[in-house]
This record gives structure tokens, sequence and C-alpha cells, in this order.
């Protein structure tokens, strides 16, 4: 009786949960202080230039059973841009590049999430930035997971990828800066 009674038991909390899968998966929320989007593209042809954005949110759904269930969106404002040079960084945000006024966000989300070793996922999803979106596929790297010193549990990972700023409509310039644009991505995520 007491088994049936067990049983019985396990069922209605997976009724109110809506399945086990429910679960399986835990969300995080970007820690914007310690995530980084940095970049770098090419000036004219002798060096690179580096930046960051500096304003970054979005979420992290991980189901360790089922990591193909699991989903990455990240938001970061253009407006945001630093290149430490403030001229620079007003014209980055003006109608030549960014448009950040225009178009104030550049997005991430995930299309698809598959374990490929250890600690790395392959990704693919769609970017958005300067009105266009265009698909997008990287590697993620687990980099570590646990609790912080104030008993908060975290979690972080990067990627790295490159994209052609040509392919989103910001053709300015092209020849004395770079075409191609190569972002570190390196996200850590407080478990909600």
């Amino acid at each position: 009786m007491k088994t049936h009674l067990g049983f019985l038991a396990i069922g209605a909390l997976m009724l109110l949960t809506g399945s086990t899968t429910a679960l399986a998966a835990d969300t995080y929320k970007i820690d914007s202080v310690h995530t980084y989007v940095v970049f770098k593209v090419n000036h004219l042809g002798m060096t690179n230039n580096y930046g960051r954005f500096n304003d970054i949110s979005g979420k992290i759904v991980f189901d360790d059973k089922d990591p193909s269930k699991s989903s990455i969106d990240i938001e970061i404002q253009a407006a945001s841009i630093d290149t430490a040079n403030q001229k620079r960084d007003d014209h980055l945000r003006g109608p030549d590049f960014f448009n950040a006024k225009q178009f104030p966000v550049i997005a991430f989300k995930s299309k698809s999430v598959k374990k490929t070793g250890a600690n790395t996922f392959d990704i693919t999803g769609d970017l958005t930035m300067h009105g266009v979106t265009k698909p997008l596929s990287f590697v993620f790297t687990k980099t570590g997971e646990g609790k912080d010193p104030w008993g908060n549990n975290r979690a972080g990972g990067e990627a790295t990828f490159t994209i052609k700023r040509s392919d989103f409509g910001m053709t300015y310039s092209i020849g004395p800066s770079g075409d191609e644009v190569t972002l570190l991505v390196s996200v850590e995520a407080l478990k909600q």
C-alpha cells in the first residue's frame, strides 16, 4: 500500500510541474558585470583595433539530461560600444556603422544546441544586428560551474567566432577598416 501511495505522490508531483523534463532544465540570468563581448577588427591592414560592449543581458536555459532542449538568448545595447575613444565610439554609434538610435539592440537567439564533448556544445541560431538577421553557428565551451562566495550557483562559458559586418549592411569604410570582425563572448550567469 505504501508503494502505491509513493507512486501516486510522484504522479501528482509530475502533474503539478507539467513533466519530469521541466525539472531537468535550469534557468540562468546573465550577470552583466561579469560577461564580456570583446571584438577586434583590422585597421589599415597593419594592426587590430579592439573594443567591447558594456550593456549585455539575457538568459540561458540548460537541460543537463537533454542539452538539445537548452537555449541561449542574449541582448546587447549597440550604444554601449566602447573602444576607449569617445570620438570613434560616437562615430560607431552613428548611421555609418551601428545606427544605434534606429537599431538599438543586437540580439542572438539560439535555435539548436548539441553537446559535442564533455564541456563543448555546437550552437546554431540567429544573430540580429543593424536590422538584419543572419544565421550564426559557433562552438560554446563551458568553463566552469559552482557556488560563489555568497552561496549563489553560477556557470560560465566562452565562444569565439568571426562575422562579416557587410553581411549586416555595415559597409562604410571597408578597406581601411576590415570587413571581418572577430568576437570573443565570455558569459557568466546566475542560476535562478
